[in-house]
């Protein structure tokens, strides 16, 4: 042991000797690198289609986009030369690269968490909550009630997505004790922020503060409304006018709060590609901007009332592409109106797209709102709302709340990002999808111009019309799963508990609403109120914000503010083709709670036999595809370790009583298989369907046709109108 521990102890001091050496050398020989040749583009793609083992490499190495374009399986600088950012900066010029110098260094992107309790105090413990934990905007999500400026009474329905306000009262306790001067207020008022921000400002003036230092966006989306309603509570222009008068008296006594909302979400919730998602959006604002000057606003108030909120989707580099497109092309129309290079700076709000979160394995959304929010960040947002993962079924809880709003802190206090400046900025492959977006943008953009604006186009049913082809597409792919959404319509949970959607109980509502209004109209001076509500009728529009905050220190509510401000208009709203909202995941959702109600209502379920044939190497790779194949509808697969013979395969088929059986092997065997084994699962099973899995030959398919195989599962097959025909055939479709 002595001569073991001292060899070692010679061999540590003569490292330490070598390290010592090393430490004090200063000459190092040069050492070329010749005899290392860079290899070229041609030779990388040679060793692709080498390991790609015939097949296509244009088909297998680009990646088609809804928005026309392609992906280069690979970008290098000599495609992106002239497009790179070498002279330009973050902040400066077109604001490609950002709004401002300094990024998020000094002014970090506003953490806006949606709150969206149904009773106005609930909702104030929450947004305070928020607060406390990490939110640096007051986000208050209306309800659609609210939203539509109707009463309790008038109501189908009280908390739907968010918080019902009716009063002065219930605006009161919503603000109470917010630190408006610390945080940003966002509320989204609906087709008109007028009602809510009288409320909101008579709040502040019956308290005795002021709206001077007020941060925020208080703004109303007329034209997206319509869309996704179909018709407004009142026609376009004055709605319009509503919101010329919200942008002046705010200029004027809350010069940082906007009123207009240019939202993206009607586009995004019909299943939009990027292209028309951005183009559309900016084509309203284009809109708003003709409208706001019309009625006397300079394009500097007009644009300083402009606050845009897009969606951000599941292709990350699409996403961040996106955002750096469109501040340039808001850039060049202000500037096209005469705007200053302040009113030129485009105010970026960012969300989750709803369209691509699930109900079944909702978890995953926790993964796909992550993905979209480092793509909103690393794009450029001043504000971001992360949702509950939850969204979809139901209203958030502390758990689902909390996981949304610790993403957006772990990016900015943990990872770091907000110490990046255009972090993108000199990506080849991210400069050159920027610049693929501006040119399909500005050209979609353009084209709605051409037919005279995007209401022009609304009211003929074009972006619809649009739309409805790319939510059509999505729809295709994702039967054939092209498009692939994980817990459904690939990797199924099959030992899944669904989330409790917690329904609200609507008769408590409405009689905590309906008592609290009553409480607060007791000690109303009725004519008092009655005659503010006249004077604003009267009142010319643009008197009538004022006149609204008077109504409501009368006692007004939304419902009575809405009904005088359309007082004496003759016009009925514009009627167009609604947007209807989607998720791309609905029709296997369908298919699967199909399934689920079928095996609630008579303890059965659909069974699929695996005719597993030869050893398990030989049948394990199809059998394992084919029950995930079937699995996306719920169904029992009953699987096996293979059979030496048809005979036996088809005698434990018949003996399973399956609806189904699907035939697993190789296709070096199926020729000798399928002729005699499906011939004998009819006998069997004659009501069964039977499947081949893989996708035969064109020479052999007739033949395994004609012997009794009905249909085929692989990789090319359309999942969902498999799933929906065995549904169909053992009567689930009830």
């Amino acid at each position: 042991m002595d001569e073991e521990r001292k060899g070692q102890d010679l061999d540590n001091a003569a490292l330490q000797d070598i390290l010592n050496q090393a430490d004090q050398q200063t000459d190092f020989p040069e050492v070329p690198f010749d005899e290392f040749t860079p290899p070229t583009y041609e030779e990388w793609k040679e060793a692709c289609i080498a390991l790609l083992k015939g097949a296509p490499f244009e088909k297998k190495m680009y990646t088609k986009t809804y928005e026309g374009i392609t992906f280069e399986p690979m970008y290098t600088r000599a495609m992106t030369e002239d497009i790179l950012p070498k002279g330009s900066f973050p902040g400066m010029e077109d604001f490609l690269r950002g709004t401002r110098p300094d990024g998020y260094i000094q002014h970090p992107w506003g953490i806006a968490q949606a709150c969206d309790e149904t009773l106005p105090e609930e909702n104030n413990a929450l947004l305070r909550h928020e607060a406390e934990k990490g939110s640096t905007i007051y986000n208050i999500r209306l309800d659609e009630a609210s939203r539509q400026n109707l009463d309790v009474g008038e109501a189908a329905a009280l908390g739907n997505q968010g918080c019902n306000i009716a009063t002065l009262a219930d605006m009161d306790q919503l603000l109470a004790g917010l630190k408006l001067d610390v945080h940003g207020l966002y509320i989204y008022a609906g087709a008109s922020p007028l009602p809510v921000l009288a409320m909101v400002a008579a709040d502040f003036r019956a308290s005795g503060k002021k709206m001077g230092k007020l941060q925020g966006i208080i703004g109303g989306d007329p034209l997206g409304e319509l869309l996704a309603a179909g018709k407004n509570y009142a026609p376009v222009h004055q709605l319009y006018d509503e919101l010329a008068v919200c942008g002046k008296w705010a200029a004027e006594h809350a010069p940082g709060l906007r009123t207009v909302a240019v939202r993206s979400d009607v586009f995004s919730l019909g299943g939009s590609s990027d292209v028309q998602e951005i183009a559309y959006t900016l084509a309203k604002g284009v809109e708003y901007l003709r409208a706001l000057l019309e009625r006397g606003l300079t394009i500097e108030q007009a644009a300083g009332q402009m606050a845009f909120s897009f969606s951000m989707g599941a292709n990350f580099f699409m996403q961040i592409a996106k955002l750096r497109a469109v501040r340039p092309l808001w850039a060049k129309i202000v500037g096209a109106f005469g705007g200053s290079e302040k009113a030129q700076r485009m105010v970026v709000h960012g969300k989750p797209a709803l369209f691509f979160k699930t109900v079944y394995d909702p978890y995953v959304n926790m993964l796909r709102n992550t993905t979209e929010i480092f793509s909103g960040v690393v794009g450029g947002v001043d504000s971001y709302e992360n949702a509950p993962f939850d969204e979809p079924i139901r209203k958030g809880d502390e758990f689902s709340r909390r996981i949304a709003r610790n993403v957006q802190i772990i990016l900015q206090e943990e990872f770091g990002l907000l110490k990046p400046i255009d972090p993108a900025g000199g990506s080849w492959a991210v400069e050159s999808l920027t610049r693929q977006m501006k040119e399909k943008i500005w050209a979609e953009f353009q084209r709605i111009e051409g037919q005279g604006g995007l209401l022009t186009a609304m009211l003929a049913a074009d972006p619809q019309t649009h739309i409805e082809g790319i939510l059509q597409e999505r729809f295709k792919n994702a039967e054939l799963r092209r498009d692939r959404i994980v817990g459904n319509n690939m990797y199924p949970n099959m030992t899944e508990k669904r989330l409790d959607p917690r329904p609200e109980d609507q008769p408590e509502l409405r009689e905590k609403r309906r008592a609290a209004v009553e409480a607060y109209e007791a000690d109303l001076d009725e004519p008092f109120r009655e005659e503010a509500l006249q004077a604003l009728a009267r009142a010319p529009w643009t008197e009538r914000l004022e006149k609204s905050l008077a109504a409501a220190l009368a006692g007004a509510s939304l419902g009575a503010l809405r009904r005088a401000l359309n007082a004496g208009t003759a016009d009925v709203s514009e009627i167009v083709t609604p947007i209807l909202p989607h998720r791309w995941s609905e029709h296997y959702e369908e298919l699967r709670e199909r399934t689920e109600a079928y095996k609630e209502r008579t303890g059965k379920n659909l069974r699929v036999f695996l005719a597993n044939m030869g050893p398990v190497p030989q049948h394990k790779a199809r059998a394992d595809f084919t029950s995930s194949f079937l699995q996306v509808g719920a169904f029992e697969i009953l699987g096996n370790n293979g059979f030496p013979d048809p005979a036996s395969a088809a005698a434990a088929a018949g003996e399973s009583g399956a609806d189904a059986v699907v035939i697993c092997s190789t296709d070096a065997a199926y020729p000798e298989i399928v002729p005699v084994l499906a011939p004998l699962l009819h006998q069997a099973l004659p009501d069964a369907v039977v499947y081949l899995a893989g996708a035969a030959p064109k020479d052999l398919e007739p033949g395994y046709r004609a012997a009794g195989i009905d249909d085929f599962i692989s990789v090319r097959a359309n999942c969902y109108k498999i799933l929906q025909f065995l549904q169909e055939k053992k009567g689930m479709m009830e």
